[in-house]
């Protein structure tokens, strides 16, 4: 195993785990699915129950398939694009930092998830097993992440981001 490997697998696993644990949170934790789909809602996304199991499923599935390293650069693109969202609805009115619940944090792991597609799943991954990680190049990886991720969020903005003003584009993330 290479050093790119056991970086690609430490990162892997340590932001897939974690977009598990934030899914987790988004439908069982504190206040639960009606209390991320109150959030949701008080952020103009519509309809926020729907928004908020989506949310919550999906960042568990992708956070699952990030540690697992299987279809890796779509788990990424589905992280960019819920990264990107959560910027723009969420924190983006609060400035950078993150203790003034700004968006360091979503742009960091998006950022983060654009290089894993880059380097790659690893050895040390199902792509490997399956032979998927041939299937995308470093760079059409990179493209699949960051391109589809930003895409899939303008697109669901769009399509269902009603704010109410400025003031509704903040609240503390769930």
């Amino acid at each position: 195993m290479t050093s790119v490997d056991a970086a690609a697998l430490l990162v892997r696993v340590v932001v897939g785990a974690t977009m598990a644990a934030h899914g987790y949170n988004h439908l069982w934790g504190g206040g639960g699915l009606a209390g991320t789909a109150r959030w949701f809602g008080s952020m103009g996304m519509r309809p926020p129950k729907l928004h908020a199991l989506l949310s919550g499923a999906g960042e568990m599935a992708a956070g699952a398939a990030l540690v697992l390293g299987l279809l890796t650069s779509f788990a990424c693109a589905f992280v960019v694009g819920t990264m990107v969202v959560a910027g723009v609805a969420a924190h983006r009115g609060n400035g950078f930092f993150v203790f003034k619940d700004g968006y360091e944090y979503v742009l960091v792991l998006a950022v983060v998830n654009v290089a894993l597609a880059l380097l790659g799943p690893g050895r040390i991954s199902l792509d490997r097993v399956l032979g998927l990680d041939r299937v995308l190049d470093a760079g059409a990886g990179a493209l699949t992440a960051g391109g589809a991720g930003v895409l899939g969020a303008l697109v669901l903005l769009a399509a269902t981001w009603r704010p109410a003003g400025e003031g509704a584009a903040t609240g503390a993330d769930s």
